[in-house]
């Protein structure tokens, strides 16, 4: 067959014995013939035509005879030799094929590729009577509840990552062989171990004291008595040393000082505690004698005193005596001596512990923070003490954990202490985070939200304002986790009919400094934020993107804004302009201004039991307002003695006391008398419906 002519051929073209006596112009000529047939049978591959095959064998077979014929025995080493260089020099020729070949049927073989294994992960299975079963199985429900729980929950965010990790590559090392053994019955102590080795210590003991005194005995013979008593008196005064050290640091020992500096404090503050909760003052032995001997002459003049009294009772009926407040003490000491008093805040579970933040508002007098945890009990000394490297301007008490403490500093930092242990450190902090503020955290509250109906989606976040123009909400859970409620936004100021136009100004930041926010008391997706421009913002925890409502009347920065807990419609609000602001919710507009100094208002606050009274603070005086009153005098002006300024106010929550703060480091608490309790509804009403 001609196929198996060209394979007989193609072996024989390339073997060396055939190349003798073939003169080199002879071979080259043959050669080309030999090429051409190699590269039309390596383009055909294993389809081979057999006209190329044919023509190749005449070519070969002549080529075969003249070598046979011609070239003498010497020339082969040449032409061996010259051969390897002539064989890398093909000429590839492209086979005609005709319309007769490219109707030919050809095969075609397929075959698969080796699988490529881009991951894999084998199942990691274990006996259900194992040890780590219970573990294994709790994991797997807490895995299905969170993919369950992952739709549609608002605790979970999408973000970007830019770092990628790389696949994980498996490697085999070798190492020497760990080599295990039982050395349970060498170790094994039993009970009879443990009699022998405690009875062996004891025998040394006395031993070794009966050798001592042995020795004491035959050395010295007069002096014994003497000596053995003061050995044993050393021994005593080291023993008593030693337990001296042991009471000191016991527990034990510490609570009863505790509670002995309760009584003393009690002793020294009665009368104004007593004062401070309404009960009755404890009077001196002496005084009560006294009091026994003269009350025995005293009836006989209070029965002739009676008639004229109740007579002239009512002509000064009307006359009852003026409102005031009374100093009852001070909470400082002498780490806080000229620290200035930057923000205050009840405990929500106990009311007679304080929370007191000690820190600087401006960037160029900043020094070191101070929190501390002031108690009712004792008005000389902090019951917990937290230092902090930058000074601290806002604090607040957890109300789901009253034992947390969320404390906001100048830097943006945000820490959170355990007020139960006495640690100082901070429990959790965000001092390492990308997502902490870049400005002074100006007010922190830990704000309950319930969105769900069935009460599922409950739960407390802690929502902090800061001058970098973020107000965001932080999650305690997650490590103090965050995500922005809202960027303040600059607000255009509304543009005036009359008058020329105003050249826009170049503005350092495209987001406005928040100072200060209030959520509403019935809807918590509800609040109010102050910003440095003047402007009030109504906010909802829905929309991060606009407000609700801009509320537009202050001059300058709004230092506080506070809902009325009788009337949850209004709200106050004070700024650097010198004015205090009364709003309606529905109103755009202010319905009350107040203004009667030319100092900066810092902070204001609703009394707890009047809809009527708040208290305001500027830098010279403490002025209590009762709208029932006046709506154009303050009704209480306690003037700051000295060169103090008066920084923060809060009422007290289970007495009618007030807390003032000063730039000296003190909290003084001041009692208010005289005090009327009415209501709000009516003055308001009566303002709104009243034309302009």
């Amino acid at each position: 067959r001609p196929e198996l002519n060209v394979a007989h051929r193609q072996s024989k073209i390339l073997s060396v014995h055939d190349f003798a006596g073939v003169t080199q112009p002879d071979f080259l000529s043959s050669l080309s013939m030999q090429q051409t047939s190699i590269a039309s049978i390596s383009l055909a591959g294993p389809f081979s035509r057999t006209y190329g095959s044919s023509s190749v064998t005449k070519s070969s077979a002549s080529t075969e005879s003249m070598a046979e014929e011609i070239v003498e025995p010497g020339l082969r080493r040449d032409t061996i030799s010259s051969f390897t260089d002539v064989q890398v020099r093909r000429e590839e020729m492209l086979e005609q094929l005709t319309k007769h070949d490219l109707e030919k049927a050809v095969d075609i073989l397929l075959t698969e590729t080796e699988t490529i294994w881009l991951f894999n992960m084998p199942t990691a299975m274990i006996s259900s009577e194992s040890e780590e079963a219970e573990d294994v199985r709790r994991r797997n429900i807490a895995y299905m509840e969170l993919c369950k729980n992952r739709i549609g929950n608002d605790q979970y965010a999408n973000r970007m990552m830019q770092t990628l990790n790389g696949a994980p590559k498996t490697k085999e090392v070798q190492c020497d062989k760990i080599v295990m053994a039982d050395k349970g019955k060498s170790i094994m102590a039993t009970t009879w171990d443990l009699f022998d080795s405690f009875n062996a210590l004891e025998e040394m003991v006395s031993c070794n004291i009966c050798c001592f005194f042995s020795l004491l005995s035959e050395s010295f013979t007069s002096s014994s008595i003497i000596d053995l008593e003061s050995v044993i008196l050393s021994r005593i005064q080291e023993e008593t040393e030693d337990q001296s050290e042991i009471i000191f640091k016991s527990d034990k020992f510490n609570q009863d000082l505790f509670y002995m500096e309760r009584v003393l404090m009690e002793n020294i503050f009665q009368a104004k505690l007593a004062a401070y909760r309404h009960l009755p003052i404890l009077i001196e032995e002496r005084v009560a004698e006294d009091s026994l001997d003269t009350a025995e002459e005293a009836e006989g003049e209070e029965t002739s005193m009676k008639s004229s009294l109740l007579l002239e009772f009512g002509e000064r009926q009307e006359e009852l005596p003026p409102p005031s407040m009374e100093a009852l003490w001070s909470y400082g000491c002498s780490l806080t001596k000229g620290k200035n008093v930057s923000c205050m805040a009840w405990n929500k579970l106990n009311p007679d512990l304080l929370a007191v933040g000690y820190g600087q508002f401006r960037f160029q007098e900043q020094k070191t923070g101070l929190a501390c945890c002031w108690s009712l009990k004792n008005p000389m000394w902090p019951e917990r003490i937290y230092h902090c490297v930058h000074g601290v301007t806002a604090l607040d008490f957890s109300t789901a954990n009253p034992n947390l403490l969320a404390v906001g500093l100048f830097n943006g930092t945000i820490e959170v202490y355990n007020v139960q242990s006495r640690n100082q450190t901070s429990v959790l902090d965000n001092s390492e985070s990308h997502d902490k503020h870049l400005g002074p955290v100006w007010q922190l509250r830990w704000v309950e939200q319930d969105r769900g109906t069935s009460g599922e989606d409950k739960g407390e976040i802690l929502v902090s304002i800061s001058a970098d123009g973020r107000i965001t909400k932080w999650f305690v859970r997650k490590g103090l986790s965050c995500t922005d409620l809202m960027k303040l936004k600059r607000t255009t100021a509304e543009k005036k009919k009359s008058g020329a136009e105003r050249k826009s100004e170049a503005l350092i930041s495209r987001q406005a400094p928040g100072l200060c926010f209030d959520f509403h008391p019935k809807d918590t997706n509800i609040y109010m934020a102050g910003t440095e421009e003047g402007y009030i913002h109504k906010c909802s925890c829905s929309y991060n993107e606009q407000y609700l409502e801009t509320y537009r009347g202050h001059k300058g920065p709004v230092y506080k804004i506070t809902w009325n807990p009788f009337s949850t419609e209004v709200f106050l609000s004070c700024s650097a302009d010198w004015t205090i602001m009364l709003w309606r919710q529905d109103s755009v507009r202010p319905v009350l201004i107040f203004t009667s100094t030319t100092n900066v208002i810092y902070d204001i606050m609703w009394s707890p039991s009047s809809a009527y009274v708040f208290a305001a603070v500027n830098e010279t005086r403490v002025e209590i307002w009762d709208l029932s009153v006046s709506t154009l005098d303050p009704l209480i002006v306690n003037p700051a003695t000295g060169n103090l300024k008066f920084t923060t106010v809060l009422f007290a929550k289970s007495a009618d006391c007030l807390l003032i703060g000063d730039s000296d480091g003190l909290v003084t608490v001041y009692a208010l008398k005289n005090m009327t309790v009415d209501m709000l509804h009516d003055m308001i009403g009566s303002k709104l419906a009243s034309p302009e």
